[in-house]
């Protein structure tokens, strides 16, 4: 009973073969004496049917919710009005012929399809509950295809990914440092890094030429929305380049980023000079969404006589 498919992944084009399923009971209900066992898996539901002729019906009527299963069975097409056009593998089912329980469930702190109503702490607590949730898998699956596109990317326009060190020297950055203390040499330290700059200004300097890598960056900073102790960076650099060569990398890795997300941009990107974002917006970073412009009025104004204006 070797798994042959994932359970979104068996759809009509598989009716008639025989599959074997491993995953969790998402649901189950008992119709009529025919027993309908929802199994999930990381990409998605598929339907598994009990019949009650079948000698391990007994053993499937006692699973519950996060039972772990695995159940080989013929693909069938459902019967008129039971076909769920809103799931991916809503047009079939899986009759099972053999059923194993691999591993059963005590009752769970809270329902895995609900945990995003959750708070937060208890989520954190049974993490592992949590991330069965499919839109926090979704969000794990979304990270990867970026980072795989990222990589693909800048591989097809000639960086090379090198991966450098956690444990180093402080070096001036823009918040503290995590220290690590050496049981080596005692009373000295190392740091984790900030950003990767000495390392990759030594690639640059060593003929690397072009460089990236998606680096852990560490930094001892008080907790704010935009602030937390670690995060993922795409860190990466160029030598011999000009302006328009950073340009056109950087928004051609925005485009295979988005369009991972299904979101299509259109490049070169618009450019707006710093002296014109700071006359029509006063900042360097400015919303263009905000279509409510800073006009200069030195003209009209220059021989008025009411003082504050003047």
């Amino acid at each position: 009973m070797k798994r042959t498919n994932y359970c979104g992944d068996v759809t009509a084009s598989l009716l008639g073969t025989k599959q074997t399923l491993c995953g969790w009971v998402n649901s189950y209900r008992n119709h009529g004496g025919v027993l309908f066992i929802d199994l999930r898996d990381r990409s998605g539901i598929c339907q598994v049917v009990v019949e009650p002729s079948k000698p391990f019906f007994n053993e499937a009527s006692a699973v519950r919710n996060e039972y772990v299963l695995q159940v080989t069975g013929t693909v069938q097409r459902r019967i008129e009005g039971a076909v769920n056009k809103n799931m991916k593998t809503g047009e079939i089912e899986v009759v099972a012929d053999e059923f194993k329980v691999l591993n059963t469930s005590i009752p769970l702190p809270f329902d895995v399809d609900k945990s995003r109503a959750v708070a937060e702490e208890i989520r954190l607590k049974y993490r592992y509950l949590d991330l069965r949730n499919p839109k926090m898998f979704a969000n794990l699956l979304l990270r990867h295809r970026i980072a795989q596109a990222a990589r693909r990317y800048l591989d097809a326009n000639g960086f090379l990914e090198v991966e450098t060190p956690i444990l180093t020297r402080s070096t001036p950055e823009g918040a503290r440092d995590y220290l690590v203390p050496s049981r080596v040499h005692h009373g000295e330290f190392y740091a984790l890094p900030q950003s990767p700059q000495m390392f990759k200004q030594t690639l640059m300097a060593s003929g690397i030429d072009r460089y990236f890598q998606l680096a852990r960056c560490f930094r001892d900073e008080d907790l704010r929305a935009d602030r937390q102790p670690e995060h993922t960076q795409i860190d990466m650099e160029m030598s011999f380049v000009t302006i328009d060569d950073i340009h056109e990398i950087v928004e051609g890795l925005m485009k295979e980023i988005f369009k991972t997300a299904g979101k299509e941009l259109k490049t070169p990107f618009p450019k707006l000079s710093f002296h014109d974002a700071m006359e029509k917006y006063g900042s360097d970073k400015p919303d263009l969404r905000y279509t409510l412009e800073m006009k200069n009025v030195n003209e009209i104004f220059k021989n008025t006589g009411f003082k504050v204006f003047k």
